[in-house]
C-alpha cells in the first residue's frame, strides 16, 4: 500500500525477497530505487513508513514518567536498539521516586563494542543530582547474553555508584527482540 496500492504488489515482493523485512527496514532509499519498479519516489515512501515505526514503537515518555520494572525501559529501548549496526550506551537517570528525570547517549561504539569510562557514565547523573541510574546498551550481534566486559563494568559502575551515592538500579543488555537484566540474572 505505501508503494502504491496493488499495481506496486510484485515490486513489493521483489524487495522483501531480496532484502527481507530486516535488510528492507536498514536499506537506503538509493539501495531500494535500483529495483525494476522501485523509483526514487517509492524507495523514499519505503524507507519513511521504517522511520515512521521505528519512531512510533520508541516512544519515549516525558521526565516525570515512573519506572517500575526493568521491563518498562527495556519495552521502550528495544525498538530502538535492537538492531542497531553499533553498540551503544544508554543511562536513564532517576530520582528518588525511579521518576524520570531524563536519559543519555553516553557512548556510540562499533561493531565489536565500546569502552566505557566509568566517569562519563556517572556525568550527567552527578550534573542533574539523579539518585539512581539504569544503564542499557545493545549487542550487535543480536544476543543479549552478557559478555565478561559487561560482568566487569556492571561491578565497577555499582562499586562507582557506592562511592557517589548514585544507585545503580540495574543495567539492562539489549539484543534482536530480547534483552537481560543483570539484576535479575545475579549479576549486580
Amino acid at each position: 500500500m505505501i508503494m502504491g496500492g496493488t499495481a506496486a504488489l510484485p515490486a513489493a515482493r521483489v524487495l522483501l525477497g531480496e532484502h527481507g523485512r530486516d535488510g528492507l527496514a536498514k536499506a537506503l532509499p538509493g539501495e531500494l530505487a535500483v529495483h525494476r519498479g522501485i523509483g526514487e519516489r517509492r524507495a523514499a515512501s519505503v524507507s519513511a513508513a521504517f522511520e515512521l515505526g521505528r519512531r512510533a514503537a520508541a516512544w519515549w515518555p516525558e521526565p516525570g514518567w515512573r519506572i517500575r520494572t526493568p521491563a518498562d525501559v527495556a519495552e521502550r529501548l528495544l525498538p530502538l536498539m535492537g538492531h542497531l549496526d553499533r553498540e551503544e550506551l544508554v543511562v536513564c537517570l532517576l530520582n528518588t521516586r525511579n521518576v524520570l528525570l531524563g536519559r543519555s547517549t553516553v557512548y556510540v561504539g562499533n561493531l565489536a563494542g565500546s569502552p566505557v569510562r566509568i566517569a562519563e557514565v556517572y556525568r550527567e547523573a552527578i550534573r542533574r543530582q539523579a539518585a539512581a541510574v539504569i544503564v542499557v546498551h545493545n549487542h550487535p550481534s543480536g544476543d543479549p547474553s552478557p559478555s565478561g566486559d559487561d560482568l566487569r563494568i556492571t561491578a565497577d559502575l555499582a562499586d562507582a555508584g557506592r562511592l557517589l551515592d548514585v544507585e545503580l538500579l540495574d543495567h539492562l543488555v539489549i539484543g534482536h527482540d530480547r534483552w537481560i537484566s543483570l539484576r535479575a540474572s545475579g549479576a549486580l
